[in-house]
């Protein structure tokens, strides 16, 4: 079966005027316009090509890569707005269409929205809506406690940065844990930092406990060589120097400096760190 909105393995059936046509083993085909062709083939080989509705509603297949595949969270700018919605540019010829329907607020030309793309079952239509929480649960969680994560930064909140986990749950990133700049749209490496008994999950930028200890030193071993083997920070240095100069937190900056110094990679000064 050629499946819309994903990647499709197919072999090369026939060479047209207007193309080849591509096949799967159960006898479906479609079309490879021209323009995808590449520029050497043989009858036979298979191509990785993306498949979604032209103009006329039509399966095709393209070797343009989208920004984004079914089943996906992603930010997009919309390229245009009329009676039908607002139309996204994902990179491809034609734009993914969001209906009025699923706009959280009315979408606005030029702006970027994150967007969730699914198929519509209905219409075995490509398109996105903006009201994501419909497309997320905690129920049943696929995470765990310290666990790395994939994460989709959506909204700010009171308290922090509202995530995507691994384009299926919900997470807040407090606050007064972000060491960096943070903006709608990001896609972060996360770590489980929490489940709550109401299945809220609390997410950290930075390795939890003892994984954050090696990635740390890391950080400060390799500013420390670009900084010719000097850094003006030490352990009793401001937090907010800290977080500017590291964008980590002075717990996470003494724990590095602390595995450093005990693998006699560094000299703890009153007023600085020195690689030896």
């Amino acid at each position: 079966m050629i499946a819309l909105g994903k990647y499709n393995n197919l072999e090369i059936l026939r060479d047209t005027t207007v193309g080849l046509f591509l096949g799967d083993d159960e006898g479906n085909d479609v079309l490879l316009p021209n323009k995808y062709v590449p520029e050497e083939f043989e009858i036979g080989d298979f191509l990785d090509v993306f498949c979604y509705l032209d103009h006329e509603e039509r399966i095709v297949a393209t070797t343009l890569v989208p920004f984004v595949t079914v089943d996906q969270f992603q930010l997009l700018q919309v390229a245009e707005v009329n009676e039908y919605g607002a139309f996204m540019d994902w990179g491809l010829e034609k734009h993914l269409l969001v209906p009025f329907r699923e706009q959280r607020n009315k979408m606005q030309e030029g702006q970027w929205y994150v967007v969730y793309c699914y198929l519509d079952e209905k219409t075995d239509r490509l398109v996105a809506s903006n009201k994501l929480d419909k497309f997320l649960s905690n129920d049943n969680l696929t995470v765990q406690a310290l666990d790395e994560v994939d994460l989709v930064v959506t909204r700010l909140t009171d308290l922090g940065w509202e995530v995507i986990i691994n384009h299926k749950h919900k997470g807040l990133v407090y606050s007064n844990e972000i060491f960096k700049k943070v903006a709608v749209g990001d896609k972060l490496k996360g770590y489980i930092k929490n489940i709550r008994p109401d299945n809220k999950i609390d997410v950290s930028l930075q390795p939890i406990g003892y994984q954050s200890l090696e990635p740390a030193a890391n950080l400060i071993y390799d500013k420390l060589v670009a900084n010719g083997g000097v850094l003006n920070l030490h352990d009793k240095s401001d937090p907010e120097d800290i977080k500017r100069i590291m964008q980590m937190s002075k717990k996470t900056f003494k724990k590095g400096i602390g595995a450093l110094y005990k693998e006699r990679k560094i000299e703890i000064k009153p007023d600085s760190i020195k690689l030896l």
